[in-house]
């Protein structure tokens, strides 16, 4: 009998173990800080879900010199009254639910302004892409889809909520 798919068996356990020690392990919903505004809120992290979604209300595009920006009000609270200019990175097409489907519009995606955003989750800090949308029917103004999941290392356990405990990213943080 020889020894070499043992070797190989272990040498890739061993690799697989090293590369998980790499990552954090989130629950399945978590605390996030939006350092831009000052803000902290709840999210959940869907792996089923490509990108990010924040809640937003008034989204309107506009040009500015030339290039495409987007304004917006954060709709997580009353307590956001001012408007919010960013850069458009790009408009994403999200897949219209079966409930969200109307036969006679004829798109089966609703389009999105997408703009760049820091997060903050437990102790790591790291610009993401971010839609922009109204969430205030759902539970978590913040949704954290796998794009934004990978930029993280994140490991999920959907039997845990809030793992990494209150968000904690030093100013000078690095990003990758």
């Amino acid at each position: 009998m020889s020894l070499k798919p043992y070797l190989l068996l272990f040498g890739l356990i061993g690799c697989a173990s090293a590369v998980a020690t790499e990552k954090t392990i989130y629950g399945l919903n978590e605390n996030v800080a939006l350092p831009e505004f000052g803000l902290e809120v709840q999210a959940k992290l869907d792996t089923g879900a490509q990108t990010a979604s924040l809640s937003a209300r008034d989204i309107e595009r506009f040009k500015r010199k030339g290039d495409s920006w987007v304004r917006f009000y954060l709709a997580i609270d009353d307590a956001h009254e001012h408007p919010i200019e960013r850069p458009l990175m790009r408009v994403s097409k999200i897949k219209r639910r079966a409930g969200d489907f109307d036969p006679e519009e004829e798109k089966t995606y609703t389009a999105r302004p997408v703009i760049e955003l820091e997060l903050c989750m437990g102790k790591v800090r790291r610009n993401v892409e971010v839609n922009l949308t109204d969430r205030t029917a759902f539970q978590y103004p913040l949704l954290i889809g796998s794009d934004a999941l990978s930029r993280f290392g994140a490991l999920i356990d959907p039997s845990l909520s809030y793992a990494a405990g209150k968000p904690g990213c030093l100013k000078d943080s690095a990003d990758e």
